[in-house]
């Protein structure tokens, strides 16, 4: 009996020690056949599994859908935009005397004689009062608290003083004082402009007189909008006209200044059919949010299995080879076209949420959604280079940046120290006689369009020939930075992406790198997925050749 015991128990050992292996071995077979899995392009997945292409065919939709709303939201922003344009060419014309129509720098005109100031002062004065029977447009004054508010006329002047130039004399006090009056459309209506020339107000001090600020408010309606079936826009404008004797140096700059602020219109009755129109726009903006919220979802739960199925394969090395994945490894379940796409579903549901209270006029804020909108169909389109990346031929492309892009960053760095050297030495040598050199920014961009042989001649014909010493520098200056930049720099740039594009070609000719991933991936047996009847959609599927297995793992 005791023997017969002792010999079960040993059955039962062996047993147990025969299925801790079998385990082990389904286990290692789960995983190998999910890394085989999610590794896959959509149609091999379909044909392995019949799993429908979901995201695939979401992202296409989305596509067409994002396009549209984007031209949709476009035009509606180009009618808003050519308003403002031309409500300001407008005004310039109205309350600007003698503007040309083409504004002379950064400022929209000037005077050079104390009679044309105040020619030009009072000239606005009787504009604004006349407003209503000159003016074209659907343009009205301002109206706060029942009360129409006017035009506001402020000078600032120095405290005290007296300037000398034939002696040399200068007595000044920096303190500048700020005076205002306010005229309304009821006062100035029932006014001469005699009188206000008379009033010791407009009694201006040239010699201390730093600059006079005309600024006022009106309103205005975009009826435009009417004839592309939506609901008008009311604006309100701040215009500002100021008089600049900053540098009393005998021109006096004029610059006109509007500011167009959107409001909500506050009693609208518009028969037709622009209502209906609005609401179908309306319901095509929520069938955009649901889609891209369905987008969001799928997206986001392909990032979280991904992350299981990162943390299954960590720990089936580290218990089997008793060693750490490499970072590498890691990161290629780490999908960085899903977190493009969420980044773009939620810019395009929170943009669609602006333009529906855009579209039903409970908000006025067109840049923050233009901003939204644009971005997001951008990455959207971007996107699609993902799909395009399982074709071999399509995928050079997006290997070489990948393989590149750390090399141009340190590259980058590196000439961005010249270039900002070239930069502050342009500004503060060539400034003053060369109008692309007067501030950094101006600068920057001109040194920006030489490295691209935009404007080359008219760079160099435009110095002035004031100093000779400055002359010769602006050569010496050109030419380094032209032949350092063009033949240098820029050729190494372009050699630094081809050489990354020639690795690639011998990588795919060759073989990439087989990191731990890429091992386990070929002892899985391919076969059991390409296994199964055929049916019209794996047809219609792309097929990939199994030399290309290596490129799927770029994500």
């Amino acid at each position: 009996m005791a023997l017969q015991y002792v010999g079960k128990g040993r059955a039962l050992v062996t047993r147990s020690m025969m299925a801790q292996p079998d385990s082990d071995y389904k286990e290692e077979a789960s995983l190998k056949e999910d890394l085989k899995f999610y590794f896959m392009n959509p149609c091999e997945k379909f044909r392995a599994r019949r799993q429908i292409p979901w995201k695939l065919g979401l992202q296409i939709l989305k596509i067409v859908m994002v396009t549209t709303q984007l031209i949709l939201f476009g035009l509606s922003n180009q009618l808003v935009v050519s308003f403002k344009e031309e409500n300001t060419v407008a005004f310039k014309h109205l309350f600007l005397k003698n503007y040309s129509g083409v504004d002379e720098d950064d400022y929209s005109c000037s005077v050079y004689t104390q009679q044309d100031v105040y020619d030009s002062i009072f000239f606005a004065i009787n504009q604004y009062q006349q407003l209503k029977n000159i003016s074209l447009g659907t343009l009205g004054y301002e109206q706060d608290e029942d009360e129409l508010a006017g035009l506001q006329i402020c000078k600032q002047q120095y405290r005290k003083s007296q300037i000398l130039p034939s002696n040399d004399t200068l007595n000044i006090d920096s303190t500048i004082e700020t005076e205002c009056i306010l005229l309304e459309p009821q006062v100035l209506a029932n006014k001469e402009m005699s009188d206000l020339k008379n009033s010791s107000f407009f009694s201006l001090e040239f010699y201390r007189l730093i600059e006079v600020e005309i600024s006022f408010k009106l309103k205005g309606i975009d009826l435009q909008t009417i004839h592309a079936r939506e609901l008008p826009d009311c604006y309100e404008f701040q215009n500002t006209i100021t008089f600049n004797n900053r540098a009393h140096s005998g021109k006096m700059k004029i610059f006109f200044d509007t500011d167009a602020d959107i409001q909500e219109c506050k009693d609208l009755n518009i028969s037709g059919s622009i209502q209906k129109n609005t609401q179908y726009i309306l319901v095509f903006d929520g069938f955009v949010i649901v889609s891209c919220f369905a987008s969001l979802i799928l997206c986001t739960r392909s990032i979280v299995l991904a992350l299981k199925l990162q943390k299954r394969f960590v720990n089936f090395f580290l218990e089997k080879y008793k060693r750490h994945v490499c970072s590498a490894d890691r990161l290629e379940f780490i999908n960085g076209w899903y977190v493009l796409v969420i980044i773009s579903d939620m810019m395009t549901i929170i943009g669609s949420i602006m333009k529906m209270e855009i579209k039903a006029k409970n908000l006025t804020s067109y840049d923050v959604c233009s901003i939204l909108l644009g971005t997001s169909t951008l990455f959207v389109w971007v996107g699609v280079i993902r799909y395009l990346g399982y074709f071999q031929t399509y995928n050079v492309l997006i290997l070489t940046m990948q393989a590149s892009l750390p090399k141009v960053l340190r590259f980058c760095c590196c000439a961005g120290m010249i270039y900002l050297g070239y930069t502050f030495c342009g500004w503060i040598v060539l400034g003053p006689y060369h109008e692309k050199f007067e501030d950094l920014n101006t600068v920057a961009e001109c040194l920006f369009s030489l490295v691209n042989g935009d404007d080359m001649f008219a760079t160099f014909a435009q110095i002035h020939q004031k100093s000779t010493l400055v002359w010769l520098f602006s050569r010496l200056y050109l030419y380094s930075f032209i032949s350092l930049f063009i033949y240098m720099i820029l050729s190494l740039f372009i050699a630094l992406i081809t050489d990354s594009y020639d690795t690639i070609k011998k990588y795919q000719e060759s073989g990439f790198p087989v990191t731990d991933l890429h091992e386990l991936l070929k002892e899985c047996d391919s076969e059991e997925y390409s296994l199964g009847p055929q049916t019209p959609m794996s047809f219609c599927c792309c097929r990939r050749w199994k030399s290309d297995d290596d490129l799927v793992l770029i994500n």
